[in-house]
């Protein structure tokens, strides 16, 4: 039989290291990206407040928000190759403070221009964060339960929009407080919040394992050894040839990468950016009362994610979890470009719940590359990928202009997603032992492994 790396370490040491490296740093992760899904999809609440008050139409508000992820993609990668350099301590900490800045530079958004320039600084800020935070977990966590601390970073974006609808709503009820419209309040305020906790991040995370002072001398080296065999493992899929950071530009299977986790980001901005709106269509409801339906979608697609790294994580199977994401996805971006306003949200309850799972669950690249590979790859596949908020933004801004309407470029979203699903079938990566994999995890249960949430 194969052994599993875990065969040359000592469990209880591994399992006690995952643990105390799992709550260390997990929760916090899942603040930070709280406060970046909040600061990215703010202007959603803000779509017609802006359109009232700076001139800013539909076409405009959609290539403003997409033009965010064009210097996002532009700069993710050098982003990720300096996270590398620099450590996850000071990189995601600069990320966090120049973001924040940046967003509540946008209550200084009074025409089509500064809107503009303001969501391409706000990318070019923001950039590297996400990937960031996903390749900082590549140097903690062993595959047995990345799946399952993955799923509980992306569940923060559920939460965010728990939190968001709220909030904004809120925010936005503070018409003319101090000489100031809503809108521009609800910037600054989520601005300043990504600046205090990007003051947290500097005083609380360790870039790596080796200088964390609440692990022990052996769990540290129980959690490095079963890091360090597990990219031995990778390497060696790959031949004996070393790995080249160019050579993703030719891999097909990096372009099928980027295509399905494009997919993914093109369902999710696609509904985040227009949710409202479709709420809105109801009728006769305040903003605090859109805000607070629009957040069901994500707090029922909360325990979704979390189901769906657990399965991931005890089953191994990875496409399988990924695939049914999108079919929930084109399933319900479906329906609801055909059905009243109240049924609409409802199958957009259904579209997010597969969204949501679809991009929690793809950590296949992170089985798949190796070595100098990990970083930049990771950050290719989400500057990539991060086009379809580009794309959806625009799309569905320019449908609505022309047509009154986005029920069309709901559909055509929901073909891509089909096409993903597809595409899930032909993804490759290293599984390892599963046998072995599930032994190491019933060998350190119960209460020795932590699982999502």
């Amino acid at each position: 039989m194969k052994h599993s790396p875990s065969a040359v370490t000592d469990p209880p040491a591994l399992a006690s290291a995952m643990k105390k490296a799992y709550w260390h740093l997990v929760p916090l992760a899942m603040v930070m990206f709280v406060v970046n899904y909040i600061d990215r999809v703010n202007i959603g609440f803000a779509k017609d407040a802006l359109e009232s008050d700076s001139g800013i139409g539909a076409a405009a508000y959609g290539l403003g928000a997409g033009l965010f992820f064009v210097t996002y993609a532009i700069f993710e990668i050098p982003s990720n190759i300096l996270l590398e350099r620099y450590g996850a301590k000071f990189w995601l900490t600069r990320i966090m403070i120049s973001w924040g800045l940046v967003s509540a530079l946008m209550m200084f958004a009074h025409n089509e221009l500064i809107f503009y320039v303001l969501c391409m600084a706000l990318g070019a800020a923001e950039a590297g964060f996400f990937a960031g935070v996903i390749f900082y977990f590549t140097q903690w966590f062993p595959n047995a339960i990345r799946g399952r601390a993955n799923a509980a970073l992306y569940s923060a974006s559920a939460i965010a929009a728990v939190i968001a609808g709220p909030l904004s709503g809120a925010l936005l009820s503070m018409d003319d407080t101090l000489g100031l419209h809503s809108w521009q309040w609800m910037f600054l305020i989520e601005g300043l919040a990504a600046i205090v906790i990007g003051a947290v991040v500097w005083t609380w995370l360790v870039s790596k394992p080796s200088d964390a002072p609440w692990l022990s001398d052996e769990e540290k080296a129980a959690l490095i050894d079963r890091l360090a065999a597990e990219e031995a493992e990778r390497v060696a899929t790959k031949g004996d040839k070393a790995p080249s950071r160019w050579s993703m530009l030719r891999d097909p299977q990096m372009l099928l990468f980027c295509f399905v986790y494009f997919a993914a980001q093109l369902a999710q901005y696609a509904v985040t950016f227009w949710l409202p709106d479709f709420v809105r269509d109801i009728g006769g409801l305040s903003e605090f009362t859109i805000g607070v339906i629009s957040v069901v979608p994500f707090a029922v697609a909360f325990f979704a994610i979390l189901a769906a790294g657990q399965i991931s994580d005890r089953t191994g199977l990875r496409r399988t979890v990924l695939g049914s994401g999108f079919l929930l996805a084109a399933i319900g971006l479906s329906a609801a470009a055909v059905t009243s306003p109240v049924l609409a949200v409802v199958m957009l309850i259904i579209a997010t719940v597969g969204f949501k799972v679809a991009a929690s669950s793809f950590i296949i690249p992170q089985q798949y590359l190796a070595g100098a590979m990990v970083a930049p790859g990771i950050a290719l596949i989400n500057s990539v990928g991060n086009l379809g908020g580009f794309v959806a933004p625009t799309l569905l801004g320019q449908v609505q202009e022309r047509t009154g309407s986005v029920s069309s470029a709901l559909l055509i979203v929901a073909g891509i997603c089909l096409v993903a699903l597809a595409g899930c079938v032909i993804l490759r990566y290293q599984q390892g032992n599963e046998q072995d994999l599930d032994s190491d995890l019933q060998k350190a249960e119960p209460g020795h492994l932590p699982r999502s949430g």
